[in-house]
């Protein structure tokens, strides 16, 4: 039987062992107070369902593959296919990165990551396609938010606080313009109802019927949305 390769992280919030499995692999989050010696126990316990998991992430990557950071690679922003183009310059002291119709143009230095300069310029990016699809969707439900961030987490997407406060993941730009509108939708509609009950679901397909499809292709496709 081949072994499982896995990280492991404590966290002080949390309050049992769990298993996170996506494209960036095997994570087993575990409490300050979990013995190391019962992670492997308990990865195979979990066997089964980290292989099932696993089998499905190929399966979907290859319908929607995950992007190449490497030049010539192809980037997707909100639908449209980005050809990277990388230029290395000795003695540049900041990455530029710009796009150019079709294309995606990073100028950086000689040893610079180029993962993290797609990053800051898709963070950027993130917050005004966020903002506009935000204020557009709170103006139609006569509601407002009380501020806006871009972050990048692991497990989430989207989170609508009890005080309005809004946090979005860049890595949504990822994906096709659909799904970031529907999250948006999504999270506006936390702002009336902060809860996923009935009355919730109810709201937001009477404001986004297509509500099923999008969350569908999350769930499908999110572990993609990575470089």
């Amino acid at each position: 039987m081949a072994t499982l390769a896995y990280s492991i992280r404590r966290s002080e919030r949390a309050r049992h062992a769990r298993i996170l499995v996506d494209g960036a692999g095997i994570e087993v989050v575990v409490p300050r107070s979990f013995p190391l010696r019962a992670v492997e126990p308990f990865v195979e316990e979990k066997r089964p369902w980290i292989e099932r998991t696993l089998r499905r992430i190929r399966d979907s990557e290859a319908v929607f593959p995950r992007p190449l950071a490497r030049a010539g690679g192809v980037v997707p922003y909100l639908g449209d296919s980005l050809t990277l183009r990388v230029d290395r310059e000795r003695g540049r002291a900041r990455a530029h990165v710009a796009r150019r119709g079709h294309e995606l143009r990073a100028r950086l230095a000689h040893d610079a990551p180029l993962v993290e300069a797609l990053e800051a310029w898709y963070r950027r990016c993130a917050r005004g396609e966020v903002e506009r699809r935000l204020d557009a969707a709170c103006s139609r439900a006569g509601v407002s938010y009380a501020r806006l961030q871009i972050r990048s987490q692991r497990t989430r997407w989207a989170s609508c606080s009890s005080t309005g406060a809004m946090s979005f993941n860049w890595r949504l730009l990822l994906a096709p313009a659909e799904i970031l509108d529907y999250v948006v939708e999504h999270e506006v509609a936390h702002l009336s109802v902060h809860d996923h009950s009935p009355r919730f679901w109810q709201l937001l397909a009477s404001r986004y019927p297509a509500w099923r499809e999008r969350e569908a292709w999350l769930r499908r496709h999110g572990h993609a949305l990575r470089f």
